[in-house]
C-alpha cells in the first residue's frame, strides 16, 4: 500500500543524510497524481546553504542546475515539432540543416534525429567547446562538429553524447527561427508555469541559485566556474527549483496534459520518449534501456524513467514510476550525491510506492577469478584515456581527462583498482564514496573491442 507523502518525515531524512554524505545543499521534491478528482499529493523540502561561502540557506524556491535533465526538456521540444509535422525521428539531420558536415561524410549523410535522441550516433560526445555567448553559438558549434570523430560506428552501440543534444538544439533553431533558449521558454516553460526555471545566467541570478562544491580533503568548496558555455546548453544548461521540475514531470506522467487539460504533447510522443529504443552495454550505471530522451529502469519488475544530470559541482536526479504517478526529483550542489541518492530513494521508493529499489551494484561478497589479460591495453575518446593495466596489487584502471573536458574540469590521472564481478565487468569505487561504478568490456559486431565506463563508450587502441 502506497505511503502518503510525509513533508516533515523527508524533511528530517533528507537532512540527517545529507549531513551524512557531506552535500551542502539539497532540495528533494515529490509527486504523486491525484486520482479520481482528489488533489496531488506534493513535497517540497531543502536543507543546507546554497553555497558554503556565503552560508545562504537552501531553500524550495532557489534554482540548482539539472544538468543533463535538460536533455529531457530539449527532447520534449523535438517531439513537439514531430507532432506539428516539421520532422520525422528517422530524418536525417543533413535534410534539416544544408551542409552539415562531421569528420565521416557518410555518418553526415545518414545520422537521424532518432541516433541524437537515443545517443547512438556515435559522435563523440564530450565536445565542450565554448562557442561564445552569442545567439550564434550553436550555429557557431556546427563548426566543431565538422571535425568531430566517431566514437564508434553508426548505430552500433550507445555512448552519452553531449554534443548529439547540442546538435539538437540547433535542429530546435532551425525549425523554429528562435533560439533555443527562447524556443524553451515559448514552447515549454512558459506554457506550463515554470517561473523558477531559466537557461541563462543573468536570468538564473535573478533568483537565488546554489552554486556547486568541488572536494578539497574532505571539505566542500565553492568551485571556481559556475556555469558551462552556452553552446552546451540543450544538453544541460537548465537550473530550476524541484517543484519546476516536478510539474515538467507531471505533464509527461499526464500523457502530455497540463493540469487544466491544455495539450502540450501528444499522448503519442509522451508515450515515444519513454518506450524502449535500445538496451545500454551497462545495465547498472543508468538504467538498462533508453527510450527519446528518456532512460529506462527496471526496479523488482517495475517500469521508471527519468534522467540524472551533473555539471560543474552540482547534481541532479529525476525518477518517475508511472503506474503510480509518481515523480520524485533530487538536486544538490556537491558532496558524495550518488550516495545520497541510493540511500534516500531507496526508502522512498520502499516506503512510498512498495517497491525495491534495483539492487546496489557491488563485487560478489565472495571473491570471483576474471582473467583480466584480453582486456588489458589502452582505450581512447575525445575527453578521455583510459589504460587498463595488471598493477602490483591486481588489475587497475587509470583515466586522464583530454581536450576540453581537461580544461573545464582539470584534475589528474586517477586510478582504480578492479575488482571482478563476471566475465568482461569489474567494479571500481571512487575514493571516499559507498556507490560501486561497472567497468564493462565488450565487442561489437564487426569485432572492435571498447570499454564502457561513465556511461561511454572507448575503442580499444590498435598497439
Amino acid at each position: 500500500m502506497s505511503g502518503v507523502l510525509d513533508a516533515q518525515h523527508w524533511h528530517r531524512r533528507l537532512t540527517e543524510l545529507a549531513a551524512r554524505h557531506g552535500v551542502p545543499g539539497v532540495q528533494l521534491g515529490m509527486l504523486r497524481l491525484g486520482v479520481d478528482g482528489a488533489p496531488d499529493e506534493r513535497v517540497e523540502v531543502a536543507t543546507g546553504v546554497l553555497s558554503t561561502r556565503t552560508g545562504f540557506a537552501a531553500s524550495p524556491d532557489a534554482l540548482f542546475q539539472i544538468g543533463s535533465i535538460t536533455k529531457a526538456w530539449t527532447a520534449t521540444l523535438v517531439l513537439m515539432l514531430v507532432d506539428e509535422g516539421r520532422l520525422g525521428l528517422d530524418t536525417p539531420v543533413a535534410e534539416i540543416i544544408p551542409g552539415f558536415a562531421l569528420a565521416d561524410p557518410e555518418v553526415a549523410r545518414a545520422v537521424t534525429v532518432r541516433h541524437l535522441l537515443t545517443h547512438t550516433s556515435g559522435i563523440d560526445g564530450d565536445l565542450f567547446v565554448d562557442t561564445g555567448r552569442g545567439d550564434d553559438c550553436l550555429e557557431r558549434y556546427l563548426g566543431v562538429l565538422a571535425s568531430a570523430e566517431q566514437s564508434h560506428p553508426l548505430g552500433a552501440t550507445w555512448s552519452y553524447c553531449n554534443a548529439g543534444y547540442s546538435l539538437l538544439g540547433r535542429i530546435v533553431e532551425v525549425l523554429t527561427d528562435r533560439t533555443w533558449d527562447d524556443a524553451l521558454r515559448e514552447r515549454l516553460t512558459g506554457p506550463l508555469g515554470l517561473s523558477r526555471t531559466a537557461t541563462l545566467p543573468e536570468d538564473v541570478l535573478l533568483h537565488a541559485a546554489a552554486i556547486g562544491h568541488r572536494d578539497d580533503d574532505g571539505e566542500p568548496v565553492p568551485v571556481s566556474r559556475w556555469h558551462l558555455p552556452r553552446s552546451a546548453g540543450p544538453g544541460g544548461a537548465v537550473s530550476a527549483a524541484a517543484g519546476d521540475l516536478l510539474d515538467f514531470a507531471r505533464m509527461h506522467l499526464a500523457g502530455g496534459l497540463l493540469p487544466d487539460g491544455t495539450r502540450v504533447l501528444s499522448a503519442e510522443s509522451a508515450a515515444a520518449m519513454a518506450s524502449h529504443q535500445v538496451d545500454l552495454p551497462d545495465p547498472y550505471v543508468l538504467g538498462d534501456s533508453w527510450g527519446l530522451g528518456w532512460i529506462r529502469y527496471d526496479w523488482s519488475g517495475h517500469r521508471l524513467y527519468g534522467h540524472d544530470g551533473n555539471t560543474l559541482g552540482q547534481a541532479a536526479f529525476l525518477r518517475v514510476l508511472p503506474k503510480q504517478g509518481l515523480a520524485v526529483t533530487l538536486l544538490a550542489n556537491g558532496g558524495h550525491t550518488r550516495d545520497l541518492f541510493e540511500e534516500l530513494y531507496r526508502e522512498i521508493f520502499d516506503e512510498v510506492a512498495g517497491i525495491g529499489m534495483r539492487p546496489p551494484f557491488a563485487p560478489p561478497e565472495v571473491p570471483v577469478e576474471v582473467d583480466v589479460t584480453p582486456f588489458l591495453g589502452r582505450y581512447a575518446r575525445v575527453g578521455s584515456t583510459l589504460e587498463v593495466e595488471q598493477g602490483a596489487d591486481g588489475p587497475l584502471l587509470r583515466t586522464t581527462a583530454t581536450g576540453p573536458v581537461a580544461a573545464l574540469l582539470g584534475g589528474p590521472p586517477q586510478e582504480f583498482a578492479l575488482h571482478p564481478v563476471e566475465p568482461g565487468t569489474f567494479a571500481v569505487r571512487p575514493p571516499g564514496t559507498d556507490t560501486w561504478l561497472p567497468v564493462t568490456f565488450y565487442r561489437l559486431a564487426d569485432g572492435g573491442e571498447y570499454i564502457h565506463f561513465g556511461a561511454r563508450a572507448a575503442g580499444k587502441a590498435i598497439s
